[in-house]
Parts: C-alpha cells; structure tokens; sequence
C-alpha cells in the first residue's frame, strides 16, 4: 500500500509539472506576441509620425471669439466677438468653423477643443493638415477640455484648424470657447487675437494705408488717384479708399453680393459748439445722409456696379470759402461711363484749409469676412497747387492699424508691383511688410488731364 501511495504522489506531481510548464510556455508565447504586437504599432506610428499626447499637452488658449469664422454654412454657426465670446447657436452638421493662428515654429502641435454641450452629447472633428481626429463630448457648463490629437508642423506660417459636427442627440452640438493647443510648434512666436476688448476688429482684419509724399511750402487744391481691384480680391466687405484727407475719404466698396458703392464722406468738427457738416449739393442718383459709429458727419453714396479688373479714377477739390469754411467736392470717372460723375460737395464749419493728411487705405468693414484676402493697385497719385503745377508722388510710407501692429494678425502688407503701389490685407497669408516701409515707384510723367473748370455739379 505504501509503495502504490507512492506512485500516485509522483504521477500527481509529474502531471503538476507538465501543467506548470504548459502554462509558462503559453505565457511566454504571449508576452512574445505582445511584443511583437507593441513593436508593430510603435512601427506604424512612426510610419504615420503621429505623437500621442493629454490634455497636460494643451498648454495655449486660442479664443474663438476672435480667431473664428464660420466658413461653411453661415446660417448653421455664430462666433460671438463682442460678448459671450466663442462659437454659438451651432446646429448644422455641414457648417464648418475655421480658427485661425501663426506659428515660427516647426515641430509637434497638439490640439484639443474647450467647450460643453449644454443636453446630450456629440461628436465634432478638428481637421489640421489633411488630419482629422473626431471628439466625443457630453457635459453642461462650465466648459471642459478636451485632447483631440496631433500634427506635425514642417513649415512657419498660418495654421487653419477646421471644427465640425459629425453628430448630436439634440438641437446644439455644443459651445465653444478655445481651440487648445501645445506643443514644441507653439514654443515661441505665436500670432493671434488675444486682446478681447479688439476681438471684433482682429476679426475684420489688419486695415493697411499708403501715405504719399509731398513736397512742402505748396497748398494742394486738388487730389487725383487711380485704383485696380485685381479680380477675384473684391470680397464683400472691401473698402478701397483712394483719396483720404485730414477730415475724411473718398473710395469704392463691396457690400453685398449685388451692390457695389462710391463712397465720399466728410467728419462734423471735433468741437460740437462748431456745428455741423452739411450738403451744399450732390449728383444724380446720390444719396446724402449723416453718419456715426466712428464720429458724426455727412456722407455720400452713389451705387455703381464697378468691375474687379478696371481701373478707376477720383477726383477730390479742397479749398476755403473766405467765410471760415471749408469746401469739399468729388468726382469719379468709370471707363464704361466715359463722363466724370459728380459725387458731392460739403460744406465743413470752423476751418479754413486746403488738403492736409493725404492718404490712401483698404480695409474689410465685415466681421464675418475677415478670412477672405483683399488687394488693391493705387498707381497713379498726383496733387495739384492753388497756382495750377500738377505734382506726381512717387513715394508712400505704408502703415497698419492695431490689429497688425499690436500682434492680432499677420496678414497684411504693401509694396510695389508693375509699376504700382499696392496694399493687400486678410486671408491669413504668411508674408508681411513692416510699419514705416517706404515704397517708391517709377514716376509716369504725365499729369492728368482733365478740364477742371467744366467738371460737372450735378
């Protein structure tokens, strides 16, 4: 008995070691697979250069309330740019939403969104560089952060990150504050809005102006210019203005899909007790109105459906009436219409000049339009004295406004082309031109030719 209780202790302990040893070997088999699974998803990742990355990698906040514009679907999205800021009333499921930022640097870019979906959930898609990653997002208020994925950025320059609803399970797909972003790309050198009191402004886009030189010791009476819009740089919410002076402008715009205007305005003095200015007379088909928002005073209108590709010519008159006012009358000449049209003529109390501060500008009036590129060829300036010597400026100090100089936005410049000056803002491209450039194109030689003693007055 003892020796058949032996034999059946070793068959147990034969049949354990087999167990033990059958097991082991099943686990190094999948520690090897593992490996080779590891190994192999660490091979396509480099393949694919994607960089894993957290939430502990969103380091800068991009405020969509003054980086954003609904660039698909307009009536599906709102960005918010003067309260409340960021992405709102976002319903559309087409409606794409372009934030926009300057990097001067190369390297990793990691990307998140901040924001909450206020019943429900959804899903949105940040799109970078081709590379899309897909967010799933639940959660009221208050807004939280989310990892979406990262691209390697290989050059400087503007980057676009478009945000879309892929799906929801109520009317909103959510409100948006930030895209978030981090990364050895983002280093240093950024370039976006950040100043929320200009987020309305920084979204208008940078407005660039030309300031002409002059020779002194002469008083300038009249002023001439011509302005090209090159064809497919006349987006909604242009305004090309051609003859500025030290109390107002005189240009072209873009207002809407189906009207184009002529527009002449004049400021009120800055002192109320001065009075105001007023019409003394305007063209046919000129419609004369007061005007606010950037100070008070009498504007002049004329719709007129002028063509990208042409080039236009304006006309401005200064001079005292020897009453202690001042006269200020324009004209525009269209090729098609071969007649100069006389815009207006106002009337400014309490001062007694002739042109002073003459300047030229673009600028985008639109808030919504800010993603769009503009530019304009102004060719041909030429003021003329009070004792009748037409005199060519073949010089200009170019300059922007805040949203350039104050680092809102990269996208402006000016400079000489064929000949001509001109100015180009918007559309988020990459090159710029310093404040106080000087630009100087060769001189034409030809002074206008127009009868200004039979210039139409009405």
């Amino acid at each position: 008995m003892v020796f058949i209780e032996k034999i059946k202790i070793t068959y147990i302990a034969s049949v354990l070691l087999i167990l033990n040893l059958t097991s082991l070997l099943f686990l190094s088999c999948e520690r090897d697979h593992s490996d080779e699974r590891i190994a192999a998803e660490t091979s396509v990742a480099k393949s694919l250069n994607v960089t894993q990355g957290a939430i502990s990698d969103l380091t800068i906040a991009i405020p969509m309330g003054g980086n954003s514009f609904v660039t698909n679907g307009a009536t599906g999205a709102e960005i918010f740019d003067t309260s409340n800021y960021g992405l709102r009333n976002w319903t559309s499921l087409s409606a794409v939403v372009s934030t926009y930022f300057k990097v001067t640097q190369t390297g990793t870019l990691h990307l998140g969104i901040k924001g909450y979906v206020s019943t429900g959930s959804s899903v949105v898609r940040l799109t970078v560089n081709g590379q899309s990653f897909d967010v799933s997002m639940m959660g009221a208020a208050p807004a939280k952060d989310y990892y979406a994925g990262a691209v390697q950025i290989t050059a400087p320059g503007y980057i676009k990150v478009d945000l879309q609803g892929i799906s929801k399970t109520s009317t909103y797909i959510g409100n948006m504050t930030d895209i978030l972003i981090g990364g050895t790309a983002t280093s240093s050198g950024l370039t976006y809005a950040n100043i929320p009191a200009s987020y309305y402004f920084s979204r208008r886009g940078p407005s660039v102006h030309l300031t002409p030189s002059l020779p002194t010791g002469y008083s300038y009476e009249w002023m001439y210019n011509e302005v090209t819009v090159p064809a497919g740089q006349d987006q909604i919410g242009s305004y090309y203005m051609a003859n500025g002076f030290g109390q107002g402008y005189f240009g072209f715009q873009v207002n809407s899909a189906t009207q184009r205007k002529v527009i002449f305005s004049v400021w009120d003095p800055s002192n109320e007790a001065d009075g105001k200015t007023s019409a003394v007379s305007s063209g046919t088909d000129v419609v004369v109105s007061d005007f606010g928002g950037e100070g008070t005073g009498g504007k002049s209108n004329w719709s007129f459906n002028w063509v990208a590709g042409t080039t236009y010519r304006f006309l401005t008159r200064i001079r005292p009436d020897g009453l202690g006012n001042t006269l200020y009358s324009s004209w525009f000449y269209a090729p098609e219409l071969g007649i100069w049209k006389y815009i207006a003529t106002f009337k400014r109390p309490a001062i007694s000049t002739y042109i002073k501060g003459a300047y030229s500008f673009l600028e985008n009036f639109n808030n919504t339009m800010g993603y769009k590129g503009r530019k304009a060829y102004y060719s041909n300036f030429w003021v003329r004295t009070t004792t009748g010597t037409w005199i060519e400026s073949t010089s200009s100090k170019f300059s922007v406004d805040g949203a350039g100089d104050n680092n809102q936005r990269g996208d402006y410049k000016g400079g000489v082309e064929n000949g001509k000056f001109f100015l180009q803002n918007g559309g988020f491209f990459n090159e710029f031109v310093n404040e106080n450039t000087v630009f100087t194109r060769p001189a034409t030689g030809t002074a206008p030719i127009i009868d200004l003693n039979n210039l139409p007055m009405n």
